[in-house]
């Protein structure tokens, strides 16, 4: 649980980072892969999911924000990074200038249902885009991308990393 508001600043940041990893490798054809026939959430979709989601959890929890209008996904997967990079930058600031370290272990109900803390909050928060995140790199592979390596090399680098070991 975080109990300064700089370490979740700079987890967030360091997840916003890994998270924009993924976006970025999407092209326009990838948005389309769906998880399978009987779930026909796309790629697309998650990526969205991901840009709605700051907005989605810090007002609940009675942070007040502007940005950009999210309520239709864009066609386009450079649109949809550029958007997540703009919301993250937005609830960053917000944050920065409205919570302090005192107000993370006050007391509230997220989404009307769920008891936590500020502090928890910003934890769904965090695990919220890991979770999501590692969905879309499933995805990504099943529409033929390379999912990049988050906490650790993908296949790929793992292959080129043995491969330069090898010819030393």
């Amino acid at each position: 649980m975080y109990t300064s508001m700089n370490a979740f600043l700079e987890d967030c940041t360091q997840e916003a980072e890994l998270t924009l990893k993924v976006l970025d490798k999407l092209t326009d054809e990838s948005l389309k892969q769906a998880v399978s026939d009987a779930q026909p959430r796309t790629l697309g979709e998650l990526a969205w999911h991901l840009v709605g989601s700051y907005g989605a959890f810090l007002d609940s929890a009675g942070l007040k924000m502007e940005g950009p209008d999210l309520s239709k996904q864009p066609a386009f997967a450079a649109d949809i990074a550029n958007n997540y990079r703009k919301v993250h930058d937005i609830a960053i600031s917000a944050l920065k200038e409205q919570w302090t370290d005192a107000k993370l272990p006050e007391k509230l109900v997220l989404f009307g249902f769920i008891d936590t803390t500020h502090a928890g909050v910003l934890q769904f928060l965090i695990r919220h885009q890991i979770h999501h995140r590692g969905q879309m790199t499933i995805l990504m592979r099943q529409a033929g991308l390379e999912a990049p390596g988050i906490y650790g090399p993908n296949e790929e680098e793992t292959a080129a990393m043995r491969a330069a070991r090898a010819n030393k």
